[in-house]
């Protein structure tokens, strides 16, 4: 395998994804050479020779002039690639992001090891759809595992369970949105509990915040 600071190098990492994309448009249907190169925007030839490879690797099977299918590493690179590029997306709409998602998206997912994939699954709630309503693929379980029996958890308030509390760690807005928050006495370090009602400050009692502004706020449950 090729490595790069614990990663395939980008190029294989984009091939195994969107093989895993025409995989879940079409389960176990061979993936021709030049729909790929026509999905990648690069040549038919850049197409063959990096298939070529990657069957020599073990990551798919190839026929020629039928296809390439994704063996069972290469689906698990491929799904988890996916998983990666579409909780970049659900982070950068969380923060209000307004620049181009998709292709931002696209340079993030490189950078996310199994650490930060932790952290954004915690951070974001582990959300089941991306912001244009496609699923994310699951975890993997060791993924899942470590999730599960971390001690620290770190999510969006909205994504705080009722009666659960949390204390203020980031917080994502506008100069709107600070006067709002400034109003209501919120800021880093402050304890927030959640509720069927809605949300109470820890020594002030219940306040009023909007679920958009919700998105905008990490908590570390306590």
């Amino acid at each position: 395998m090729i490595w790069v600071n614990g990663h395939f190098r980008e190029f294989e990492d984009e091939y195994l994804e969107m093989m895993y994309q025409f995989y879940e448009k079409k389960p176990g249907s061979p993936v021709r050479n030049g729909d790929l190169a026509a999905s990648l925007r690069v040549s038919p030839a850049s197409a063959t020779e990096m298939i070529q490879r990657l069957a020599s690797k073990g990551f798919v099977d190839y026929v020629p002039y039928k296809g390439a299918t994704l063996t069972e590493s290469g689906m698990i690179h491929g799904k988890k690639m996916k998983r990666r590029h579409r909780l970049a997306e659900v982070f950068l709409e969380s923060v209000s992001f307004q620049g181009d998602t998709h292709a931002t998206a696209c340079r993030l997912e490189h950078a996310i090891d199994d650490d930060l994939e932790i952290a954004l699954t915690q951070l974001l709630g582990n959300p089941v759809l991306d912001p244009s309503g496609r699923d994310i693929p699951s975890a993997s379980s060791e993924i899942m595992s470590r999730v599960e029996s971390s001690e620290t958890r770190i999510q969006l308030l909205s994504a705080l369970d009722g009666g659960a509390s949390g204390v203020i760690q980031a917080m994502f807005f506008g100069q709107d949105d600070r006067e709002v928050l400034a109003h209501l006495g919120i800021e880093i370090g402050t304890e927030i509990s959640s509720s069927k009602d809605g949300y109470s400050v820890k020594g002030a009692g219940e306040v009023e915040i909007s679920p958009e502004l919700a998105s905008k706020l990490i908590v570390r449950v306590v």
